[in-house]
C-alpha cells in the first residue's frame, strides 16, 4: 500500500488521480469496429466474437430452451438471493416513480410535466473475469418499471459460446427477453446501430473495460445515441477515524480492488494508529483471497492518506468524487452532509459497499473517474424523457400576452410578437 501522511495541498491534485487510461489510442479500433458492425452488422458482430473472445457464434440471440437450462443450473440458494435482492431493488426504484401535477403559474396558463420511458434501451453486461449478473437487476429493473418498451441485452459468451446461467436467471427474473451473445466494442455497435438481429437502441446503459467505455463515448458522439454516463474502472473511498474497525476496511478496500486491475481504493484518515493496522490487516486478508493476483496488482494503484482532521478529509474528498464513499466514523452523519461530490455513500459500522453492489436496493451503476461532480448514478429518471405541457386560456394569453410581446420586441423576433398580437386581438 502507498502511505501518504500529511500531504501538501500542491501535491492533493495528483492524489486524486486515477489510473491513467489512454483512450486517445483506442479510437482509432473504435472507429474501425464500429464503422464496419454499422456496414456488415451480424457479420462483423460474429467476425470480431471470433476474434477478440475467440468463439464463432452462428446463433446470437439467446435462445428460450436456454433459458430453462440457465434456470436449471443456478443453485436454489443463488436463486432466492437474487429474487431477494430484485425485490429490494424494486421497492427502491418503484418509490422514485414521479408524481405529475398541473401548475397554474398565474390566472389562465397551465402548465405541467410527464415523464415518457426511453422506448429502446441496451443494456451493457461485462463479462470478463466474474459474471456480474447483479448489474443485469440494476440495469433492468429500472428499465421495467420506467416502461421502456424494448430492452436489448448483450454480454460476451465464455469459450463455449453459451452465457453464465446466473446472468440468463437474473434477466428472466428481471423481465428481460432480448439477449445476445456479444460483447466489447461490437456489442455497443450493435446496439447504436442495429443489425439483423440486434435492435437499434435509443440509449445504451452499462460498465464495462476501456474499450467498452471508448466505445459508449464514440457512439454518443457519432452515433446519435445516448448514453447512461462515462463510466470506466470502479472506484472506493472510505474514510474512517478511531472508532472504525480495521478488519472491516481491509475488506472493503480489497473487495474494491477485486474488480479489476485497474480498480481504485483509497482511506483517508486523521488518526495515525489506523494506518499500520489497515495496511497490516490488507496483507494478511489478501493471503488467503482467491482473486489475490488481480487484487494485488489493484493495490497499486491505492493508497492511504492521513490528514489532519475532518476539514482535510472532506475537502480532499470532495475533489476527489468517488464512486463509492464509505463514512466509518463516530460523527458519520454529520460528515455526510458535508459531502457534495460523490456517486453513493455508505453510513457506519455495519454498511459496506457491497451491500450497494448487490441487494440493498440502491443502484450500483455510478460515475466513476470524477465525474460524481456532475453526474448521478443510474435511476429511475436515467430511462425516462421529461415532456412540459402547456395550455393557455384566452384570458390568460390577454393577460401574459403583452410579456411575451416586450421579450419578443425586445429581441426583434417581430414573428413571435405577432403570434401572440394576432391572438390577443
Amino acid at each position: 500500500m502507498n502511505i501518504i501522511r500529511f500531504p501538501d495541498r500542491k501535491t492533493w491534485e495528483s492524489l486524486t488521480a486515477r489510473p491513467e487510461l489512454r483512450h486517445e489510442q483506442l479510437y482509432a479500433t473504435v472507429e474501425e469496429i464500429m464503422n464496419e458492425v454499422r456496414s456488415n452488422g451480424d457479420m462483423a458482430v460474429r467476425a470480431c466474437g471470433e476474434k477478440f473472445d475467440r468463439v464463432r457464434i452462428e446463433q446470437l440471440q439467446v435462445s428460450g430452451k436456454e433459458m430453462e437450462e440457465a434456470a436449471a443450473a443456478v443453485p436454489i440458494e443463488l436463486q432466492a438471493a437474487i429474487r431477494r435482492a430484485k425485490k429490494n431493488i424494486e421497492t427502491f426504484h418503484r418509490a422514485q416513480i414521479p408524481v405529475s401535477r398541473k401548475i397554474e403559474t398565474e390566472p389562465g396558463v397551465v402548465c405541467w410535466q410527464k415523464s415518457v420511458a426511453i422506448e429502446k434501451v441496451g443494456l451493457y453486461i461485462p463479462g470478463g473475469t466474474a459474471p456480474l449478473f447483479s448489474t443485469v437487476l440494476m440495469l433492468a429493473i429500472p428499465a421495467v418499471i420506467a416502461g421502456c418498451r424494448e430492452i436489448v441485452l448483450c454480454t460476451p459468451p465464455d469459450s463455449t459460446g453459451n452465457i453464465h446461467p446466473a446472468i440468463l436467471f437474473a434477466a428472466k427474473e428481471a423481465g428481460v427477453e432480448k439477449i445476445f451473445k456479444t460483447g466489447g466494442i461490437q456489442a455497443i455497435a450493435a446496439m447504436a446501430y442495429g443489425t439483423a438481429s440486434i435492435p437499434q437502441t435509443h440509449k445504451i446503459f452499462g460498465p464495462g473495460n476501456r474499450y467498452v467505455t471508448a466505445a459508449k463515448k464514440w457512439a454518443s458522439m457519432y452515433a446519435h445515441v445516448a448514453i447512461d454516463m462515462p463510466a470506466g474502472p470502479s472506484e472506493v473511498e472510505i474514510i474512517a477515524d478511531a472508532s472504525a474497525h480495521p478488519a472491516f476496511i481491509a475488506a472493503d478496500m480489497l473487495s474494491q480492488a477485486e474488480h479489476g486491475i485497474d480498480s481504485q481504493s483509497i482511506l483517508m484518515t486523521s488518526c495515525e494508529k489506523l494506518v499500520e493496522q489497515v495496511a497490516a490487516e490488507i496483507d494478511r486478508q489478501l493471503s488467503i483471497l482467491p482473486r489475490r493476483e488481480i487484487t494485488a496488482r489493484s493495490l497499486e494503484n491505492s493508497r492511504i492518506i492521513l490528514l489532519e482532521g475532518d476539514d482535510e478529509i472532506v475537502e480532499l474528498t470532495n475533489l476527489y468524487a468517488p464512486e463509492h464513499l464509505i463514512i466509518e466514523t463516530g460523527n458519520h452523519a454529520a460528515l455526510s452532509e458535508r459531502i457534495i461530490h460523490a456517486g453513493s455513500v455508505f453510513l457506519g459500522h455495519y454498511t459496506p459497499e457491497s451491500a450497494g453492489d448487490y441487494a440493498s436496493g440502491t443502484n450500483h451503476t455510478l460515475p466513476t473517474g470524477g465525474y460524481a461532480k456532475m453526474y448521478g448514478g443510474v435511476n429511475l429518471d436515467s430511462f425516462v424523457r421529461k415532456i412540459t405541457f402547456q395550455e393557455i386560456t384566452h384570458e390568460g394569453i390577454r393577460r401574459l400576452g403583452p410579456v411575451i410581446e416586450a421579450m419578443a420586441q425586445a429581441e426583434s423576433m417581430d414573428a413571435h410578437k405577432n403570434a401572440v398580437t394576432l391572438r390577443m386581438k
